[in-house]
């Protein structure tokens, strides 16, 4: 049957029950690990889960017609993931995932006009959304936690005196953030060095919300957000951020992206690329999470990077790679998002709960077991712009956190 040749390959550590829509029951079990059961509540899954798991899966799980009886949609995945790995599963997966190569410059044509609309698909939700699962700043990104347990709030600091930290700002300096989200991050950097920094987002809402908090906090004159395809500037800077953009640039683009960065760089300038990105080399994006989470985007191997980079004549000055921290932070994310699930479905409907349930789980086990990691990027235009070592980030993060500590 369908479903015995579907999970019995791949379930080699754990076990996995599936109940099919006939009462049926389909177990797969390998080395001692967690035990998950499934239930199919429509016949037409079998096949569909055979040959397009990447995308029925998660529409299943949404439309209630794939229900967790032990465990959570967590568990599931995590269990699938942890015995998956970077693999693909059987043939028809490898053939899907061929397929999907092959047309992703297509499917990442991301232009000035379309950009904006696949922002606004994901970003220009109900602005009450990401207060009930995010951190009281608004940082959608990869947190950077310095012990295990550590909350997020304190995390998702650790994160801002981090990238801080590797910018090398000074009172003197004009900074541009690309891809500004609520302006948290833009608010931060002007506040720990007096830098002026102008930060551009897509997002309606975040636009309206970063705005009203340069306001609110007397920095309207130091720190200013623009509604604005990065494209569209001109000028120079002398340091440039972008945390959690370049996932919606398009590999096709990747190009553009660099040419400008060189363009807007002051000579002399510093520049933060912070990316979810792929340990397995070039690949595509998972159907689902392209339908229904992020159109357009692509998570990128570090070779496609550093290609575009050296094309840009850009020096790497440093890499450092983010590995379980993003795991840790989804699961932040989520615990948080199940906790105000009655006030989210308030607002939407127990779809789009299980929609995002799927979304934020699926991530976090990815981040976990799939290979997916993030990468911070320091770029230069001059050979000597940073230090020869890296004990400056190490120094400036200290002081950091003893003024805060002090105030």
């Amino acid at each position: 049957m369908l479903l015995d040749r579907l999970i019995r390959p791949l379930i080699k550590a754990g076990c996995l029950t599936v109940i099919d829509a006939h009462g049926r029951v389909h177990r797969a079990a390998g080395l001692p690990g967690p035990a998950v059961t499934i239930r199919l509540q429509d016949r037409a899954l079998h096949r569909q889960l055979f040959f397009n798991p990447s995308l029925k899966v998660g529409e299943a799980f949404m439309d209630g017609t794939l229900t967790i009886e032990g465990g959570d949609i967590y568990d599931f995945l995590a269990l699938v993931l942890m015995n998956l790995g970077w693999g693909d599963g059987h043939w028809m997966q490898t053939l899907r995932r061929r397929a999907r190569e092959l047309t992703r410059r297509l499917q990442q044509y991301n232009p000035v006009g379309r950009a904006q609309e696949n922002v606004a698909h994901h970003y220009d939700l109900s602005d009450s959304l990401y207060d009930l699962f995010l951190d009281r700043d608004r940082q959608y990104s990869c947190a950077y936690h310095l012990s295990a347990g550590e909350p997020l709030e304190l995390a998702q600091e650790n994160k801002k005196r981090h990238i801080a930290a590797k910018l090398l700002l000074s009172a003197g300096h004009r900074v541009l953030d690309i891809g500004s989200g609520w302006g948290g991050l833009a608010l931060y950097l002007s506040e720990v060095s007096g830098a002026e920094v102008t930060g551009v987002t897509l997002s309606v809402e975040q636009h309206k919300v970063s705005a009203a908090r340069a306001a609110e906090a007397g920095l309207s004159k130091r720190v200013h957000f623009e509604l604005k395809d990065y494209r569209e500037l001109s000028g120079r800077f002398d340091r440039i951020v972008s945390v959690g953009m370049f996932e919606h640039v398009g590999v096709g683009h990747y190009g553009e992206y660099f040419a400008k960065v060189n363009e807007l760089l002051h000579e002399r300038g510093v520049m933060l690329l912070h990316t979810i990105g792929r340990a397995d080399g070039p690949g595509a994006t998972n159907p689902w999470l392209r339908k229904y989470i992020f159109p357009g985007g692509y998570v990128p191997a570090l070779s496609e990077i550093l290609r575009a980079v050296e094309q840009a004549r850009l020096y790497v000055s440093d890499v450092e790679v983010l590995r379980l921290h993003y795991a840790e932070t989804l699961k932040a994310w989520r615990q948080r998002f199940n906790a105000n699930r009655e006030r989210i479905r308030a607002l939407y409907d127990e779809r789009f709960c299980r929609m995002w349930e799927f979304y934020l789980a699926g991530c976090e086990a990815n981040f976990r077991y799939g290979g997916i990691v993030v990468f911070q990027l320091q770029l230069a235009k001059a050979i000597d712009a940073v230090p020869l070592t890296r004990n400056y980030v190490f120094e400036w993060e200290r002081r950091a956190a003893q003024r805060a500590a002090a105030a």
